[in-house]
């Protein structure tokens, strides 16, 4: 699977945009947030406010995100200024990544530099914080099944894996591969886990990290160890979050070892 292009990111950023919100309208400020600790109900407001305005202020002035952080405003005082905070970035992302074409050039972190890949992103990045807003107030609601399954792959092949430098290079741990499948959606990856070595020429760090690659397609070949669940449990599950399933696992414990271990890190 490659990215959804039966996907409406905007309408599904919108969405659960808006379900944030309201989970957290009456949840108390100091209420802990229990997939992310550390964080209260307000950190997690202001969270998801700051990153809706940095990438809607990287997209619409044309910045990069060093440059987009010199504007960052200070956070509200208090929970009504917060949720105005958000309301405003909120509404602003959406409107912006609607009037830009999925294509059109844009600063991010990653190997793709474009507005399609910002409206996947924080369309990904609602639903997880949704989900986290949801588990504070004590009111899960289900996710969208085609847009887990796209959380899946993104969570995969670019959180946890992605294009690798040309500096850098990856050593898988084994020579056999994991394959996730959602039970639902029928979607599956083969997956091969290891690590990821280089120095940067530009600013000369050097990494040596845990990483995961995904096959371009399922060809349905033999794995050593399979993981399955749902594609919201699976998502879940890769984000750190709790599933509401079970997530099952079977075959090559070493194999499942390795993969445990490049997700051991988690995700932000």
């Amino acid at each position: 699977m490659g990215q959804g292009a039966d996907v409406n990111y905007l309408d599904h950023l919108a969405q659960d945009s808006a379900r944030f919100a309201a989970a957290l309208q009456d949840t108390p400020p100091r209420a802990p947030v229990p997939s992310c600790p550390g964080w209260d109900a307000d950190d997690l407001l202001w969270h998801l406010a700051e990153v809706q305005w940095f990438w809607g202020t990287i997209v619409r002035e044309g910045v990069t995100g060093e440059q987009a952080d010199e504007f960052k405003p200070d956070r509200p005082a208090d929970r009504d200024g917060l949720l105005a905070f958000y309301r405003r970035a909120s509404r602003d992302l959406g409107v912006i990544l609607a009037a830009r074409a999925p294509d059109t050039p844009a600063w991010t972190w990653s190997a793709d530099h474009t507005v399609g890949f910002v409206r996947r992103r924080q369309a990904h990045e609602a639903l997880i914080h949704r989900v986290d807003a949801e588990l504070t107030a004590g009111e899960r609601t289900g996710m969208d099944a085609r847009l887990s399954a796209d959380g899946v792959d993104e969570a995969l092949r670019v959180m946890y894996g992605g294009e690798l430098p040309d500096w850098g290079a990856f050593t898988p741990a084994s020579a056999d591969a994991v394959r996730l499948r959602a039970t639902d959606t029928g979607d599956s990856w083969l997956v091969t886990a290891g690590r990821f070595t280089g120095t940067d020429p530009g600013d000369g760090v050097s990494y040596d990290q845990p990483c995961l690659q995904a096959a371009e397609r399922d060809t349905g070949e033999p794995a050593a160890a399979s993981i399955t669940g749902s594609a919201a449990d699976l998502d879940c599950w890769l984000w750190h979050r709790p599933p509401v399933g079970a997530v099952e696992r079977s075959g090559d414990e070493s194999v499942l070892g390795s993969f445990d271990t490049a997700i051991a890190p988690g995700l932000n």
